[in-house]
């Protein structure tokens, strides 16, 4: 585990210092640790910073929480990314703001070259269902990752059609990684795993209070280069996150719905005040992004060169989809018995079709 991750957590537990004044920070010194080592008259001299939070920094003593939260990350594999990360997402970079830690859980690339955003109301309507499910099958095949807030309604409907069309697909979420929420979203958030991932700024034992909300909605904004408002109100979340994707110089756009319709007079109100492109599909998105066609990535749900039973071919693309996938996660994932799981596991193994690797690992055979 990197030494430092336990300054990079305390970072933002030091009174006084929020995600800007971490930012400047990180800018001024070429690591965490030497922040705290710094002697309180150089940090007193940094723009932003001044004597106050300078004299916050000297005075933290507080490194027990961060002890505990190094333990949690390494029990779950959890991934840490500062801000001077090479895998921190670059696009939050060009931010004012961005979160100076993050906690990611997943496979996909959180700097792939293309990655939408895809937000909504939670009561959503089957105008908005199939708005959303057309427009990422349209997609398939594109290789754009589509990042969305793993909330009710729209959002969850965008991870889903996601996973269907072998995209892969980010949740930010406004709540530590030890907890899913809604709870209803667990095996939603399980897929996402072997398919995408989750994200967070929140340690873990962080609950899903409604003020870490609009922070979560700044991080879909901040990773994408485009957000897609389907259905919203005049006043909601979706709104926020496209004001704040405005704000991040993202382009935004949003489908448009009847005018009587309360479920999208949020997406017609910012067509109306140009805040907003109109979206009818795919081609129209690529066209406006200046997206050339792009060959599509390999299937991530890979065929077994032979016939496999149900299980076995359930276990086998399980593998396939990561570069190494622990038995935990099998169990988690799979939707069958332990037993099943076993009995799977070792007719793959029998067939060569899977490795087993130290600390009950497996992989596709090489």
């Amino acid at each position: 585990m990197n030494p430092d991750l336990v300054y990079q957590l305390s970072l933002r537990r030091v009174d006084h210092i929020g995600n800007v004044h971490a930012k400047t920070l990180c800018d001024a010194f070429p690591s965490a640790r030497h922040i705290f080592q710094a002697p309180i008259s150089e940090l007193s001299r940094i723009e932003g910073i001044g004597k106050i939070r300078a004299q916050s920094i000297k005075k933290f003593r507080d490194f027990k929480k961060a002890e505990e939260e190094i333990a949690f990350i390494e029990k779950y594999r959890i991934k840490p990314l500062f801000l001077k990360d090479p895998d921190y997402p670059r696009r939050l970079l060009n931010c004012y703001d961005p979160p100076a830690l993050l906690f990611y859980k997943g496979s996909a690339d959180l700097n792939a070259p293309r990655i939408i955003a895809i937000v909504g109301s939670r009561d959503h309507t089957d105008y908005g269902r199939q708005a959303v499910e057309k427009l990422i099958r349209e997609l398939g095949g594109s290789s754009i990752l589509i990042a969305s807030g793993l909330a009710y309604g729209i959002d969850a409907l965008a991870h889903k059609a996601a996973l269907k069309n072998q995209l892969p697909t980010v949740g930010v979420v406004g709540h530590g990684l030890d907890k899913i929420y809604p709870p209803e979203n667990t095996q939603l958030a399980k897929e996402m795993l072997l398919q995408g991932g989750l994200l967070t700024e929140f340690p873990s034992n962080t609950a899903p209070d409604k003020y870490h909300f609009p922070s979560r909605n700044r991080i879909v904004a901040g990773i994408s280069d485009a957000i897609i408002v389907i259905e919203s109100g005049i006043k909601g979340g979706s709104m926020i996150t496209a004001d704040l994707a405005a704000g991040y110089h993202r382009e935004v756009f949003a489908i448009p719905g009847r005018i009587s319709d309360v479920h999208s007079h949020g997406c017609n109100r910012l067509i109306q005040q140009n805040k907003a492109i109109l979206l009818t599909g795919k081609d129209q998105l690529m066209e406006a992004m200046g997206w050339e066609p792009i060959p599509p990535a390999p299937t991530t749900a890979q065929q077994a060169p032979v016939e496999l039973s149900g299980a076995e071919q359930q276990v086998y693309q399980l593998i396939a989809r990561r570069e190494t996938v622990s038995l935990d996660e099998l169990s988690q994932t799979a939707g069958i018995s332990a037993g099943a799981i076993a009995s799977a596991i070792l007719q793959l193994e029998m067939d060569h079709l899977i490795e087993r690797l130290p600390g009950k690992m497996f992989r596709v055979s090489r």
